[in-house]
C-alpha cells in the first residue's frame, strides 16, 4: 500500500511540474493586422506579418517550431507587433480610407485583398512579411518556411535596423551574425 502510495505521489509530482512547464511557456502575442496597426499608432514598431492558411501543412509546423522557439518568442515580442493573417479570411478590412475584401468569400481557397496586396499577388504560404514603422513594406514578402535558425538573422536585420544604416549588406550581415538559435 505505501508503494501504492509512492508511486501515486511521484506521478502527480511529475504531472505538476508538466503543467507548471507548459504554463511557463511564453508564446507569441500574435494580432490582427488592425490590432497591430493601432498599437503602432500609439507606440512605433515593426510590424511581423505571418501569412497563412487554416490547410497549409507548412504553415501549420511553422507555428509547433519556428514561432515557438524562446529566443524567436522573445525577440519578436520585445521589437515587433506580430500578426497572424489567414490569407483566406472572409471579413471586410478597413485601414484609413482603404477597404480589402474576399472577393469570393464562399469560393474554396479565395485570397483576401489584404494578403494579395501585401503578398504583391504571389500567393505561397507560409508568407512573412515585413513593414516599418510606417507600415511600408521593408522588403519583398519572403514565401515558404522558416527555420528558427533562418529566421533570426532576418529579424534581427530589421529589428536592430542594421537595414537602414546602409553600413552592411544583407550578404556581409548574415555571414557574421551570431545567433542564440541552434
Amino acid at each position: 500500500m505505501k508503494r501504492l502510495l509512492s508511486i501515486i505521489s511521484l506521478f502527480l509530482l511529475l504531472v505538476n511540474v508538466v503543467k507548471a512547464q507548459e504554463e511557463s511557456k511564453e508564446e507569441i502575442n500574435w494580432l490582427s493586422f488592425e490590432e497591430a496597426i493601432e498599437l503602432n499608432k500609439k507606440e512605433k514598431k515593426k510590424i511581423l506579418v505571418d501569412v497563412y492558411t487554416d490547410w497549409c501543412g507548412w504553415c501549420k509546423k511553422m507555428d509547433r517550431t519556428t514561432y515557438s522557439h524562446p529566443e524567436i518568442v522573445e525577440y519578436i515580442n520585445k521589437n515587433y507587433y506580430a500578426v497572424k493573417l489567414n490569407a483566406e479570411r472572409k471579413d471586410t478590412v478597413k485601414l484609413g480610407s482603404q477597404i480589402f475584401v474576399n472577393e469570393n468569400p464562399e469560393s474554396r481557397r479565395s485570397p483576401h485583398q489584404l494578403a494579395v496586396s501585401l503578398l504583391n499577388g504571389k500567393m505561397g504560404y507560409p508568407s512573412t512579411v515585413f513593414l516599418d514603422e510606417n507600415v511600408e513594406l521593408l522588403n519583398p514578402p519572403i514565401s515558404g518556411y522558416l527555420s528558427a535558425s533562418s529566421i533570426e538573422p532576418i529579424l534581427h536585420f530589421f529589428g536592430d535596423n542594421v537595414y537602414s544604416k546602409k553600413e552592411m549588406s544583407w550578404q556581409e550581415f548574415q555571414a557574421q551574425f551570431k545567433g542564440k538559435v541552434n
